[in-house]
Order: structure tokens, then sequence, then C-alpha cells
């Protein structure tokens, strides 16, 4: 119970400054003899009170995004529905096959994403554009990322907050602090999707004194992890990006 306590501390400190806190949580569950499946709900259910805690630490830097977050929460939204879905109908492996793969890409995207960023504020200057205009085609790029990732998130959870700031990166004129209290804000609406659905669906299989502890300690950690987050340069935070990610890509290729 301790262990479980102290691996949902340090996931939700770990989900408000990066994401990927399930990295933590989901193998302490597997390892003291959970199975997957029942891993997978009871983490995603007692997450959802570090998300909470992690967002509203972060609700300063929310300011001033509501303009695109109201096509983003509802694309995040439908995607856990279809990813919580999946995850009651297809086996685990199939998602756990591909997750390496999209966290290269992701892990890609926050280091180049200020040369990306670079590129289309030149381009922005050059034809005379603010340079907050985000392009028709830009937007839709972001709301079609934004459903991809609540499909991933709803299935499997791990790192989905790496491929939302690699997907905002490439895509928005943001800064780094801004972008991650955004993606705590989506990957809470996700996890809750997908905690309500697995309550509904699969309640017996949730093992609900892991989940419990679980939400106790990413309740604590959500606060401690935004409070000092929130102090860090865009370029400290963006390495732990990285590191964070390395780190779970090791894990996931590992198991």
């Amino acid at each position: 119970m301790i262990l479980i306590a102290l691996a949902g501390v340090g996931a939700g400190a770990i989900n408000a400054v990066v994401g990927s806190g399930t990295l933590i949580t989901f193998p302490t569950l597997v390892a003291l003899g959970f199975p997957p499946v029942t891993s997978t709900m009871s983490n995603a259910v007692g997450l959802v009170a570090g998300g909470v805690s992690g967002t509203w630490g972060y609700r300063r830097e929310l300011r001033g995004q509501g303009h695109r977050l109201r096509w983003q929460v509802p694309a995040s939204l439908l995607g856990a529905g279809v990813g919580a879905w999946l995850l009651l109908h297809l086996p685990e492996k199939v998602f756990t096959q591909v997750v390496p793969v999209l966290l290269v890409g992701a892990l890609l995207l926050v280091v180049f994403g200020p040369r990306i960023q670079g590129w289309a504020r030149r381009r922005a200057e050059e034809a005379g554009r603010s340079l907050e205009h985000i392009s028709p085609g830009r937007n839709a790029a972001l709301v079609g990322g934004t459903f991809a990732v609540g499909v991933y998130g709803g299935y499997f959870t791990a790192a989905q907050g790496i491929l939302l700031i690699g997907i905002m990166g490439a895509l928005l004129p943001e800064s780094m602090q801004r972008m991650n209290a955004a993606k705590n804000l989506l990957s809470l609406l996700v996890n809750l999707v997908a905690a309500a659905a697995y309550t509904l669906v699969a309640f017996d299989r949730i093992n609900w004194v892991a989940a419990g502890l679980i939400a106790i300690g990413s309740l604590i950690g959500g606060f401690l992890g935004a409070h000092y987050g929130r102090r860090l340069s865009p370029g400290v935070l963006r390495a732990i990006i990285v590191v964070v990610g390395l780190i779970g890509l090791w894990r996931l290729l590992a198991v």
C-alpha cells in the first residue's frame, strides 16, 4: 500500500510537469501482481485526482487559451471515449507495440519544436500576419492530433502528455508553460472519460484499493509538481520532458 501511494505521488508530480506518470504507477501495479488491464483501469481512475490538482496549479497559464481549447476539448473527449472502448475490446499488445514509435516521434517534436516555431514565425512575418495567427490547416492538424492522442490516452494513458506537448509545440506559437497547462487540462479530461467508462462498464475489474491509494498520492504529487514545475525555464522543462520520455521508452522496450 505504501509503494502504491508513493508511486501515485511520483506520477502526479511528473504528470503535472511533463506527463507519462503512468510509467511509474502502471509498472508498480503489474510488479505487485495486478493483471495488466486491471492495472490500466485502476491507474486511470486513481490519476484523475492528480490531474485535478495539477490543472488547478497551472490555472493562470490557461488564461487566454479558450479560443483554441474549445476545439481541442471536444477532440480529447471524443478520442478518450474511442480509446476506452478499444481497451475493453482489443488485446493490450495492439497499442503497446505502437507506443514506442509514437513516443520517439513526440520526443523529436519536443526537441525540434523551437526550430519549427521559429520557421512558422518567420513565415508569418514575411506574410504580414500576426504571430498569434493559426491557419485553418494548422488548426485542423492540431484538432486531429489532439483526437488521436485522446484515443491513445483513453486506451493506454502512458506518455500522452509528451505526445500532446510534441504536437502543440510543432503547431502553436505558445510558451512551454502555457502548452503544459493546456496539456494538463486535456490529459485530465481524457482520464476522466476513461475512468468513467471503466467504472460503468467494468466496475468489478477495477481494484478500488489501488485506485484510492493512487488518487491520494497523485493529488499530493499534482500540487507539488505544479508548484515547482511553473518555476522551470522553457529549456529546463523541455530537457526534463526528453529525459523522462527516454526513460519511459527504455522501460517500454524492456518490457
